[in-house]
């Protein structure tokens, strides 16, 4: 496998458009191009499927959601005018490859960091202005208080035991939801908050929409917050202005014309992005292998029925595939065989990561339920076969397939990595360098074309691809017969989430 070290962005745009134009063209020796040889074609095999799973037709989907982002104030966010757009284009293209497609609204509210943050020390001694990020859903406010370091990580009232109110609250992450922190905050008379990683980095955490949070919460890192405990008479300021205002969206859901509609393999992934930047990476990347496997699976009869979804308002808290689950009835929600999320699969230096459906690292809260084991060998299998290596990622429920889990319903998936920091050990598996974030444009305006692996992003894709298939006709371990011998009818494998499992930005994200 080639290694990828982090270029500059004008060097790795180069790189990337170089690598569409020789896949979008026809080789020297005058043989077809993969999308002349693919129009019409049925891909009912992997090797034929995945012949048609090209860069340039995922790069073809990146393109327009960052021509349309750059269109619109340079984001694709729930509720904005690049959401609506992005969302009428993968309509169009769903649309045109046969698929009946439903556009399902909901209500939501969106948040917005209006900037102007402050942390800083003002006593004792000079002035110190610190790197932070404002916690997401945090109130509006700008104080000037004494700290009061929490006990504990925060979690229960006992921890603020001694608290003296109108004080900033100090809380390191961990153990329980920020929603429970800080309400625990506020009522021991906290006007402020900081909230301070457990491991390296920085939290970018989420409060509740729900949750009505008044005072500012900001977060640190786990060196800045150490030493901000140990700073004895520390009197901080911290400021926040945001804005919380309901909002509408949607999901897009598109349902197959062939297969067993009483066992329905789902596959989707999150098409807005953050106010920052135009979410090429998160979601576009997944978003786009999503669209394209959808186009070439299109005139494929497969054994179970396909639907594919691109969601809304993930980025505020997972809210559109919650919205999705928890509005259908009973009996169609039995229906749903399975979930396959793609959620960031093409970033800048990348790892390749699969979905702990068992738990078999023990990172997790707890296995997903049961049936998520086999996706995970579905995955293992495509990478192993191709001498990829890859590694688990926590199944805690961080993206869209959070609420299917949380329904007993398998699920699965892949990712290139997010916010965690590249390890030395890492590099030796896949290359890139060590001591960044895989994409450090995470949740950024810099999350844009030049902003991909194009390995990475072309390799996930045919995973994306592969998996889908193979799972639209093959559904061993994730399917029983019901033992009281119904033999044309199949339940569920029973479930019971973790208590704290929860999908990412919602309150139980730690």
């Amino acid at each position: 496998m080639a290694s990828y070290f982090i270029e500059p962005r004008v060097a790795r745009l180069a790189a990337l458009a170089a690598a569409v134009l020789l896949l979008a063209g026809c080789g020297g020796d005058g043989a077809i191009a993969p999308e002349t040889a693919c129009a019409g074609r049925v891909n009912d095999t992997e090797d034929k499927l995945l012949a048609c799973m090209t860069l340039d037709g995922v790069m073809s989907h990146l393109r327009e959601f960052d021509r349309i982002a750059r269109a619109n104030g340079g984001h694709r966010a729930s509720g904005s005018p690049g959401y609506e757009a992005s969302g009428a284009y993968a309509e169009r293209v769903l649309r045109d490859a046969g698929y009946a497609v439903t556009r399902s609204s909901f209500d939501f509210v969106r948040y917005e960091n209006l900037g102007a943050s402050v942390l800083r020390q003002v006593g004792p001694g000079a002035a110190v202005d610190f790197a932070h990020r404002v916690m997401d859903y945090s109130g509006s406010g700008d104080v000037s208080a004494a700290v009061g370091v929490v006990g504990g990580r925060g979690c229960r009232a006992d921890d603020f035991a001694g608290f003296p109110p109108a004080s900033i609250a100090l809380i390191e992450r961990g153990d329980c939801s920020f929603d429970q922190k800080i309400g625990l905050a506020e009522k021991a008379g906290a006007v402020g908050a900081v909230v301070y990683n457990n491991a390296e980095g920085m939290v970018h955490g989420a409060l509740s929409p729900r949750a009505g949070v008044d005072i500012p919460v900001l977060e640190a890192t786990q060196t800045l917050g150490r030493q901000l405990a140990a700073t004895p008479g520390l009197v901080l300021r911290v400021a926040a202005s945001t804005r919380r205002d309901p909002a509408t969206t949607f999901n897009l859901v598109a349902e197959g014309r062939s297969g067993d509609e009483n066992h329905v393999v789902m596959v989707g992934g999150h098409l807005d992005s953050v106010q920052a930047g135009p979410g090429i990476n998160d979601n576009g990347s997944g978003s786009a292998a999503v669209l394209e496997t959808a186009v070439q699976l299109a005139r494929t009869t497969t054994r179970y029925r396909l639907r594919f979804a691109l969601w809304g308002a993930e980025e505020e808290g997972v809210l559109g595939s919650a919205d999705y689950v928890g509005g259908l009835a009973p009996e169609a929600l039995a229906k749903i065989a399975m979930y396959l999320n793609f959620d960031m699969i093409g970033s800048p230096n990348p790892g390749y990561f699969i979905y702990d459906g068992d738990n078999s690292d023990g990172r997790s809260q707890g296995p997903g339920p049961a049936g998520s084991e086999v996706i995970e060998q579905t995955f293992e299998r495509f990478y192993a076969a191709r001498n990829t290596p890859f590694k688990g990622t926590p199944f805690d429920g961080r993206s869209d397939y959070g609420p299917f889990i949380e329904l007993g319903i398998p699920a699965g998936g892949i990712s290139s990595g997010v916010d965690e920091i590249k390890t030395e050990a890492d590099v030796a598996l896949w290359g890139g360098k060590a001591g960044i974030t895989f994409d450090p444009c995470y949740h950024a305006a810099c999350d844009d074309l030049a902003n991909l692996d194009p390995a990475a992003l072309e390799f996930n894709s045919k995973a994306v691809a592969a998996a889908t298939l193979h799972h639209a006709n093959d559904l061993r371990g994730i399917l029983r017969t019901d033992p009281q011998g119904g033999a044309a009818r199949t339940v569920r494998k029973g479930y019971t989430p973790p208590a704290d499992m929860r999908p990412r930005h919602l309150p139980a994200l730690r």
